[in-house]
């Protein structure tokens, strides 16, 4: 493929990319920015183009890694496995995580803070439950307890489990048996601990009973 750069002309559809010819034919296509430093007339060799067409392939990766976390912080791991599927090869795997971490794209303690956060906010788990998730996601166990250390687990629990008690809310009276089991199983289920199950599903079940008593009261 060697030879003597005929054109440089920039792509129609991908104005950041540029299509280069050798002896008047497309040869390969390269970032623009990296064509900028090409020049009509230069002979490449095919060194010199395998050179050209690696640093696409990280550029390609990289930009692919990029989109990638634009929908939301993501784990090392997880980067990994994308740029896996999407047939990369391992070395620009690296070279391409080594060039995220260093822009802050990528940063598995702060993803672990995020996730946790995330989900107290919108979604309470226990700590059992996170760090399934979180070993899911390719994080060493080290940054999961950091991040699960911060977990106000009895605080989330009552806040996860409080809807579902307002509807359960009649068999406080009529069942509370029944009302104590389907919390705690719920609860249970979300990956929070006995204990704290046990402390938060007695306190909704005292402040509806409460509830109850005081709409007694006022009739």
């Amino acid at each position: 493929m060697a030879g003597h750069i005929t054109a440089l002309r920039f792509q129609q559809h991908t104005p950041d990319r540029a299509n280069v010819y050798l002896d008047g034919e497309f040869a390969f296509g390269l970032p623009a920015v990296a064509a900028a430093r090409l020049r009509i007339g230069q002979f490449l060799s095919d060194a010199d183009i395998a050179r050209l067409q690696a640093v696409d392939a990280e550029e390609k990766a990289y930009d692919r890694a990029v989109r990638f976390l634009n929908f939301r912080p993501r784990s090392q791991a997880e980067v990994r496995r994308h740029l896996a599927q999407a047939a990369v090869e391992e070395a620009v795997i690296e070279a391409v995580l080594v060039r995220l971490t260093e822009h802050g794209y990528l940063d598995d303690a702060g993803f672990a803070r995020y996730w946790v956060e995330n989900r107290e906010q919108f979604r309470p788990k226990g700590a059992r439950a996170l760090r399934q998730e979180l070993r899911g996601k390719g994080l060493d166990s080290a940054t999961i307890e950091t991040a699960v250390g911060q977990l106000d687990e009895t605080a989330g629990a009552y806040e996860a489990a409080r809807p579902r008690a307002l509807r359960l809310a009649p068999l406080v009276q009529a069942d509370p048996l029944a009302f104590r089991r389907k919390l705690s199983d719920f609860l249970l289920r979300r990956g929070f601990g006995y204990e704290v199950v046990r402390e938060v599903v007695a306190r909704l079940a005292e402040e509806l009973t409460d509830d109850e008593r005081l709409m007694t009261n006022d009739q």
